[in-house]
């Protein structure tokens, strides 16, 4: 056998408690983040020439920024999906069948791939702008917990039905629904039983990892994965192409000097906050800004978030000129009062007083394809233009 071996460093850093922009909505009770136990500081993605007798290797899909997965490509269509976990998947085409002695750790996925589970609410954006939404059968999130409008309306129609949150499935009707795929977020990681009981009924659990990438267009890349998978791989890069441009055009060529902090207070007071090596930092300084914690934290230990007493957020951020407060987790605000009611301290903050606090819409996580119109967003709010923004808006 032979193997060449592509060195990709996994950022440790995790969405933890927040999932990344940070959390999907408390309808479904399932934040995207993980625990990441399962993934070392840094995991070695190989390509594996010889994964079968049958099947030849011809090349390795080019990834411009992602770094948590990898895609071999073979002979007659076949694709090898690679996760930084450790999990392998083979793409079958259509009409063709599963090789002969396939490695025993790889999970063969026949094409077309249809009756998913779908949990990961972050990829539903990417399999809506494949138009390949009828692949998905089962939703780990309830019409009142989807922002996205395809997918509420496809569950209202009945075309997508409810099976319950990662942590407690309904068994019964995804096995009923000949469910052939569960498409989980890293919140699995705490409910291992789950992956266990899914697979030992013959069902292939696949966990999305973009959470994990610390480039804003790295979990856009993400998208060439659910193309492979779906069977739409020129669609899958046509939109990565577009969203790079869009991103491309958002980014700032020079620094405003302005400095910014985006963060969201938890139940009991504290702060969460970016490490430093996360994309949201990258998108503001893209943007044009500086984040405010320049050297929070680093790729060590298993979250890209930290969490602080509001003291220690106090005397880092209070001279900030920006604060996006990040809605995702408890819901948007619309007015300074409100934030103020969460922490009275805030009153003294610089961009408190001169009115340049922004919160984000609640639909932000759920539209993984918008990174490009995000930077855009936050490029508008640090020049002072505020008017058409799709994912900030100022609080009154």
């Amino acid at each position: 056998m032979r193997m060449r071996k592509v060195i990709i460093p996994v950022l440790a850093g995790v969405i933890a408690g927040a999932a990344a922009i940070t959390g999907c909505s408390s309808n479904n009770g399932a934040k995207e983040a993980s625990s990441g136990e399962n993934i070392p500081e840094e995991v070695r993605i190989e390509t594996d020439e010889d994964i079968s007798p049958e099947l030849t290797f011809l090349d390795r899909m080019e990834l411009t920024y992602a770094e948590q997965f990898a895609i071999d490509e073979y002979n007659d269509g076949y694709r090898l999906i690679s996760i930084s976990d450790g999990s392998r998947f083979l793409i079958v085409p259509e009409g063709e069948e599963i090789p002969a002695e396939l490695d025993e750790d790889i999970v063969a996925l026949q094409q077309p791939l249809d009756h998913i589970y779908l949990v990961a609410t972050a990829a539903m954006d990417m399999v809506c702008s494949l138009e390949a939404l009828d692949a998905v059968r089962l939703s780990g999130t309830e019409s009142s917990g989807w922002y996205m409008e395809e997918a509420k309306e496809a569950m209202e129609r009945g075309d997508i039905l409810y099976a319950g949150k990662y942590s407690a499935p309904d068994y019964e009707l995804i096995l009923s629904e000949g469910c052939r795929l569960a498409v989980e977020n890293t919140m699995i990681s705490h409910a291992p039983e789950v992956s266990e009981k899914l697979e030992a009924f013959g069902i292939p659990v696949f966990i999305d990892y973009s959470s994990y990438e610390s480039h804003p267009l790295g979990r856009v890349e993400w998208i060439k994965l659910y193309g492979a998978l779906l069977g739409k791989e020129e669609q899958a890069q046509e939109l990565f192409l577009a969203q790079e441009a869009d991103l491309q055009e958002a980014s700032a060529e020079e620094k405003t000097g302005k400095t910014v902090a985006f963060f969201f207070i938890t139940t009991n007071g504290a702060v969460n906050v970016r490490k430093s090596t996360d994309y949201v930092p990258k998108m503001i300084e893209l943007a044009g800004g500086t984040y405010i914690f320049d050297e929070l934290g680093g790729s060590e230990g298993k979250s890209s978030s930290v969490t602080m007493q509001m003291e220690e957020f106090y005397a880092a951020a209070k001279d900030a000129d920006y604060l996006i407060y990040n809605s995702s987790i408890d819901g948007e605000i619309r007015t300074i009062e409100e934030l103020l009611g969460k922490s009275s301290l805030l009153a003294d903050f610089k961009a408190v007083q001169e009115g340049d606090v922004f919160c984000t819409t609640k639909n932000l996580y759920q539209e993984s394809m918008a990174i490009g119109s995000l930077t855009k967003d936050i490029h508008s709010m640090l020049t002072g233009e505020t008017e058409d923004m799709e994912y900030l808006y100022p609080l009154e």
